[in-house]
């Protein structure tokens, strides 16, 4: 897969390239990973890529010539089919179900604002989606363009040493992720449940999908209303809320 990042600060990006399963599937050809800086595309001694907004207002705005000449030199690199990517506040959220789609693509391009925003232009002419990360603010598109990059190419066959870890994390059914653990088998009075001892699979496996679906229900219960569970899955929460139930009785809440 090929990923085009259009961004200011074009080393943020790749030093956050260089760890993990990113750097692995980089090093093995699973992705490439490439920046385009309007700096570049800019004719004025200073290098200008930002101007005051019209109407007034604090800060500065990003211009559309050395944004969208950036965009389209990065757009030239990728091939055909590929999605062009705005990070912005409001766009919709990326999430899951997004990731996967986004990875089934042969390229991506993604646009990194900064300062005050984007001149609505560049969203207009030079995206096809706006996506954002969540409902917070930060000072550019960098760190949320890392976040896109990570959570899709993990998601590439190959990325990772096992396939099964990308089926098994939160959100991949809608539901969080269940407990883990390893070894010691005691620690600080602490132990791991007996059922993962047990060598039972199919016990473990209840046991993972009751523990996901409790988790959900209790940190995230929106996902839990969205989700369309499936009858093992509803099974799974009715038993955690049984027990659930049962426990706060015994404990007097």
């Amino acid at each position: 897969m090929q990923i085009e990042v259009v961004t200011l600060f074009p080393q943020m990006v790749r030093e956050g390239l260089k760890f993990g399963v990113v750097a692995r599937a980089v090093e093995r050809g699973i992705a490439a990973v490439a920046t385009e800086d309007p700096r570049e595309h800019t004719s004025d001694p200073h290098r200008t890529v930002d101007d005051r907004p019209y109407g007034g207002g604090p800060g500065m705005v990003l211009k559309p010539e050395p944004v969208l000449a950036a965009v389209r030199a990065a757009t030239a690199r990728l091939p055909a089919g590929s999605l062009r990517v705005c990070l912005t506040a409001s766009g919709e959220r990326f999430d899951q179900r997004r990731a996967r789609e986004l990875a089934a693509l042969p390229g991506l391009l993604l646009i990194a604002g900064r300062y005050e925003g984007l001149d609505e232009r560049i969203v207009a002419l030079g995206a096809d989606v706006e996506l954002s990360i969540g409902d917070y603010v930060l000072s550019g598109g960098e760190l949320p363009a890392l976040a896109v990059i990570d959570a899709v190419v993990r998601l590439l066959p190959g990325a990772l040493g096992d396939e099964r870890s990308s089926e098994q994390e939160s959100f991949t059914e809608g539901l969080l992720e269940g407990p883990q653990y390893t070894r010691p088998e005691v620690f600080e009075g602490r132990a791991v449940p007996r059922v993962l001892l047990s060598g039972d699979h199919a016990a473990i496996e209840r046991w993972r999908l009751k523990q996901s679906v409790g988790r959900t229900w209790r940190r995230r219960p929106d996902l839990i209303v969205a989700a369309d569970l499936k009858p093992a899955a509803s099974r799974a929460l009715n038993e955690y809320l049984e027990e659930d139930s049962h426990e706060q009785d015994h404990s007097g809440t």
